[in-house]
């Protein structure tokens, strides 16, 4: 006999969304979580202000093998839902750039709005819980360390493979496989790429440098902040390449996006002949990299000396950078997993496994990554809660 009428696996942003939503609806929900505390992602996203969606969200900004799954969800718990929900709860936010909202205090406000809204809905979560089986026959049994839990209805909401020191595991993933559904390959997402040895011997002394950037892969182009690092690139534009980079890939790097260099080089010749080139670019850039650049791909002299294919090269090599990754800093500092269950194998509208009745995949485990700035989040609320009407 069932004693619960949904448990949910995992207690982060998506597992939380669900079981208020389900708990709202009048249902019997238990959380199980195998760490020591809850939503540890949402802690640290935004470093620890939370940013916590977007403004600017649109379907276009998430990735998966099929395009089309998350705009269901995503237009019946919008960010406009989330951010009355906030509201509600007095949370004060501001909008960064590129319609990001962050917490004005800190992370722990939108874990403690989740908290609350599943104790007033009688949700029982339960932490240090780890499952060592799950069984089924006319209901779901869930056997943890401590007890076995018998439901109706069966949520995964276990996240990906990133960040396995907070408590990542492929779990979610093995249920998966368990129950039949299809899980497509996983990679690392919204992370640092790392250098060819040659590009490390070249750059690695460039570490802590930082520029504004436009960066562009596979048919993707982003503007933002790059940084250089003892081991690679990383910054927000790295961030945002990296889901649609693929081993092999190359990425092309402008580090003057709002600088025609060929027309600005001839406009020097005319008012600052003598003067040396790198000294010049260095005022468009950090010195060091004007440097080297010039010094790897070209030479340095005084700028009336430059001929009309000389100054386009220049241009070029400032303009479009080409490097190919060795790969990335991996799951451990990654911000998401791409890839996941197939969205092929759940319904869009309740997340259901259309293969296993009563066992639903939410959030991250997905097969839908989305972009740096609030998007996965969102989607942890959006996926969670429309789970929530149906579990």
């Amino acid at each position: 006999m069932k004693n619960y009428d949904v448990v949910i696996i995992g207690a982060g942003a998506s597992g939380l969304m669900c079981a208020l939503a389900a708990g709202q609806r009048g249902r019997k929900v238990l959380v199980l979580e195998h760490t020591e505390r809850m939503g540890n992602k949402i802690l640290i996203s935004g470093g620890g202000s939370c940013n916590f969606t977007n403004l600017y969200l649109k379907s276009e900004h998430y990735i998966s093998g099929n395009p089309h799954f998350c705009k269901s969800a995503l237009s019946r718990f919008s960010q406009h839902n989330f951010i009355s929900l906030a509201e509600k709860h007095n949370i004060s936010y501001q909008q960064r750039q590129l319609g990001q909202l962050f917490c004005n205090g800190n992370a722990v406000e939108i874990l403690n709005l989740l908290l609350e809204e599943c104790r007033l809905s009688d949700v029982k979560i339960q932490n240090r819980s780890t499952i060592k089986k799950i069984e089924k026959d006319n209901y779901f049994t869930v056997m943890t360390n401590s007890k076995n839990y018998v439901t109706e209805s069966l949520v995964i909401a276990t996240g990906g493979l990133s960040m396995p020191t907070i408590g990542a595991t492929g779990f979610g993933y093995e249920v998966a496989g368990q129950f039949g559904l299809k899980v497509l390959s996983r990679q690392p997402g919204l992370v640092p790429l790392t250098f060819s040895n040659n590009d490390l011997e070249n750059f690695s002394d460039l570490s802590g440098i930082s520029a504004d950037a436009a960066v562009s892969c596979n048919g993707q182009s982003f503007r933002d902040s790059i940084l250089f690092t003892h081991r690679g690139v990383s910054g927000p534009v790295i961030l945002q390449i990296s889901n649609y980079w693929q081993p092999g890939d190359e990425v092309i790097i402008n580090l003057l996006p709002d600088v025609d260099l060929a027309k600005t080089i001839k406009q020097w010749q005319k008012e600052r002949p003598k003067t040396e080139l790198k000294n010049l670019i260095g005022e468009l850039i950090t010195r060091r990299v004007a440097n080297r650049w010039l010094e790897l791909w070209y030479y340095n002299k005084p700028v009336n000396q430059y001929k009309e294919k000389e100054i386009n090269e220049v241009a070029d090599i400032f303009h479009a950078w080409h490097i190919r990754p060795s790969g990335t800093e991996g799951y451990r500092v990654a911000e998401v997993t791409r890839g996941g269950v197939d969205t092929n194998e759940l319904s869009s509208k309740t997340f259901e496994a259309r293969k296993m009745k009563g066992l639903y995949f939410i959030g991250e485990v997905v097969d839908v990554t989305g972009w740096l700035g609030g998007y996965n989040l969102q989607w942890a609320w959006s996926s969670g809660f429309c789970a929530g009407q149906f579990v």
